[in-house]
Protein backbone atom coordinates (compact mmCIF):
# COMPACT_ATOMS: atom_id res chain seq x y z
CA UNK A 1 0.00 0.00 0.00
CA UNK A 2 1.09 3.64 -0.69
CA UNK A 3 1.70 5.15 2.53
CA UNK A 4 3.52 8.85 3.47
CA UNK A 5 4.82 8.41 -0.49
CA UNK A 6 6.09 4.82 0.19
CA UNK A 7 5.33 1.73 -1.25
CA UNK A 8 5.79 -1.79 0.58
CA UNK A 9 5.06 -5.25 -0.20
CA UNK A 10 4.47 -6.21 -3.89
CA UNK A 11 2.02 -5.84 -7.02
CA UNK A 12 1.01 -7.90 -9.42
CA UNK A 13 3.78 -7.72 -11.82
CA UNK A 14 6.55 -8.15 -9.02
CA UNK A 15 5.37 -12.34 -9.39
CA UNK A 16 6.69 -14.92 -11.89
CA UNK A 17 5.94 -18.40 -11.76
CA UNK A 18 8.99 -20.24 -10.01
CA UNK A 19 9.85 -16.77 -7.94
CA UNK A 20 11.30 -18.03 -4.21
CA UNK A 21 10.93 -16.26 -1.17
CA UNK A 22 12.77 -17.10 1.82
CA UNK A 23 10.50 -15.31 4.61
CA UNK A 24 12.53 -14.00 7.46
CA UNK A 25 12.93 -13.34 10.53
CA UNK A 26 12.23 -16.87 11.83
CA UNK A 27 10.15 -17.00 15.04
CA UNK A 28 10.61 -19.25 18.24
CA UNK A 29 7.49 -20.70 19.41
CA UNK A 30 7.14 -20.77 23.27
CA UNK A 31 5.50 -22.54 25.56
CA UNK A 32 3.67 -19.65 26.59
CA UNK A 33 2.27 -19.13 22.88
CA UNK A 34 0.70 -22.54 22.74
CA UNK A 35 -0.63 -22.57 25.87
CA UNK A 36 -2.22 -19.27 25.78
CA UNK A 37 -3.45 -19.97 22.32
CA UNK A 38 -4.87 -23.03 22.32
CA UNK A 39 -8.17 -22.08 24.65
CA UNK A 40 -7.78 -18.68 22.86
CA UNK A 41 -9.18 -20.69 20.22
CA UNK A 42 -11.26 -23.60 22.20
CA UNK A 43 -8.76 -26.09 21.97
CA UNK A 44 -8.67 -27.98 25.01
CA UNK A 45 -6.34 -31.00 23.83
CA UNK A 46 -4.17 -32.11 26.43
CA UNK A 47 -1.51 -32.58 24.10
CA UNK A 48 -0.90 -28.56 24.02
CA UNK A 49 -0.83 -28.28 27.73
CA UNK A 50 -0.60 -31.22 29.79
CA UNK A 51 3.02 -32.16 29.94
CA UNK A 52 2.17 -34.85 32.16
CA UNK A 53 0.12 -36.50 29.80
CA UNK A 54 1.61 -35.38 26.58
CA UNK A 55 4.71 -37.70 28.09
CA UNK A 56 2.93 -40.39 28.35
CA UNK A 57 1.99 -39.83 24.22
CA UNK A 58 4.33 -41.04 21.28
CA UNK A 59 5.68 -37.84 21.23
CA UNK A 60 7.00 -37.76 25.00
CA UNK A 61 6.29 -34.24 24.99
CA UNK A 62 3.74 -31.16 24.13
CA UNK A 63 2.73 -30.65 20.60
CA UNK A 64 2.62 -26.51 19.67
CA UNK A 65 -1.25 -26.65 18.33
CA UNK A 66 -0.97 -27.16 14.38
CA UNK A 67 -3.32 -24.11 13.96
CA UNK A 68 -0.56 -21.76 16.03
CA UNK A 69 1.81 -23.22 13.36
CA UNK A 70 -0.18 -22.55 10.42
CA UNK A 71 -1.34 -19.05 11.19
CA UNK A 72 2.83 -18.26 12.17
CA UNK A 73 3.49 -19.56 8.76
CA UNK A 74 0.80 -17.37 7.18
CA UNK A 75 1.67 -14.35 9.21
CA UNK A 76 5.64 -15.06 8.22
CA UNK A 77 4.44 -14.75 4.09
CA UNK A 78 2.11 -11.90 4.39
CA UNK A 79 5.45 -9.18 3.81
CA UNK A 80 6.49 -10.69 0.67
CA UNK A 81 3.21 -12.28 -0.81
CA UNK A 82 -0.21 -10.46 0.39
CA UNK A 83 0.77 -6.93 2.00
CA UNK A 84 -0.84 -5.35 -0.86
CA UNK A 85 -3.91 -8.56 -1.01
CA UNK A 86 -7.40 -7.25 -1.64
CA UNK A 87 -8.36 -10.44 -0.37
CA UNK A 88 -6.92 -14.32 0.73
CA UNK A 89 -8.66 -16.68 -1.65
CA UNK A 90 -8.69 -19.72 0.04
CA UNK A 91 -5.72 -22.29 1.59
CA UNK A 92 -5.62 -25.79 0.34
CA UNK A 93 -3.73 -28.84 0.45
CA UNK A 94 -2.84 -28.41 3.69
CA UNK A 95 -0.87 -30.84 5.60
CA UNK A 96 0.87 -31.11 8.65
CA UNK A 97 3.79 -33.55 7.95
CA UNK A 98 6.52 -33.06 10.82
CA UNK A 99 5.43 -32.47 15.12
CA UNK A 100 6.78 -28.87 16.18
CA UNK A 101 7.09 -28.45 19.61
CA UNK A 102 7.70 -26.05 22.29
CA UNK A 103 11.13 -24.38 21.84
CA UNK A 104 11.20 -25.12 18.33
CA UNK A 105 12.14 -22.28 15.84
CA UNK A 106 10.10 -21.82 12.56
CA UNK A 107 10.82 -20.72 8.79
CA UNK A 108 8.76 -20.21 6.05
CA UNK A 109 9.48 -20.13 2.49
CA UNK A 110 6.92 -19.80 -0.86
CA UNK A 111 7.68 -20.45 -3.82
CA UNK A 112 5.44 -18.58 -6.84
CA UNK A 113 2.92 -21.05 -8.60
CA UNK A 114 0.95 -19.14 -11.31
CA UNK A 115 0.06 -15.28 -11.85
CA UNK A 116 -3.12 -14.52 -13.71
CA UNK A 117 -4.81 -11.61 -14.70
CA UNK A 118 -8.39 -11.31 -12.93
CA UNK A 119 -11.08 -12.01 -15.73
CA UNK A 120 -13.83 -10.37 -13.45
CA UNK A 121 -11.44 -7.56 -12.02
CA UNK A 122 -9.21 -4.77 -14.07
CA UNK A 123 -6.08 -3.78 -12.80
CA UNK A 124 -5.81 -7.12 -10.43
CA UNK A 125 -4.67 -10.65 -10.39
CA UNK A 126 -4.76 -14.06 -8.54
CA UNK A 127 -1.17 -15.34 -7.39
CA UNK A 128 -1.15 -18.70 -6.60
CA UNK A 129 1.94 -20.25 -3.94
CA UNK A 130 3.18 -22.87 -2.32
CA UNK A 131 4.89 -22.58 1.12
CA UNK A 132 6.91 -24.73 3.74
CA UNK A 133 7.10 -24.00 6.82
CA UNK A 134 10.67 -25.79 8.41
CA UNK A 135 12.22 -26.06 11.74
CA UNK A 136 15.77 -24.71 11.91
CA UNK A 137 17.23 -27.85 11.46
CA UNK A 138 15.84 -28.14 8.13
CA UNK A 139 12.71 -30.25 8.86
CA UNK A 140 9.42 -29.57 6.70
CA UNK A 141 6.02 -29.48 8.90
CA UNK A 142 3.70 -28.45 6.89
CA UNK A 143 2.90 -26.81 3.41
CA UNK A 144 -0.06 -25.61 1.46
CA UNK A 145 -1.45 -23.85 -1.24
CA UNK A 146 -2.83 -20.32 -0.87
CA UNK A 147 -4.13 -17.97 -3.58
CA UNK A 148 -5.06 -14.25 -2.92
CA UNK A 149 -6.16 -11.30 -4.88
CA UNK A 150 -3.71 -8.90 -5.71
CA UNK A 151 -3.38 -5.29 -7.40
CA UNK A 152 -1.38 -4.00 -10.32
CA UNK A 153 1.14 -1.11 -8.40
CA UNK A 154 -0.98 1.36 -11.34
CA UNK A 155 -4.59 0.37 -9.58
CA UNK A 156 -2.93 0.21 -5.60
CA UNK A 157 -4.40 3.50 -4.00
Amino acid sequence: MIAAGRIRGNFLEDFAPGQVFEHWPGRTITEADNIQFSPLTMNQHPLHCDAAFAAGSEFGRPLVNSALTLAIVVGMTVNDISFNAIANLGWKEIALVAPVHPGDTVYARSTVLAVRESQSRPGQGIVTTRTEGFKADGTVFLHFERSALIPRRSAAR
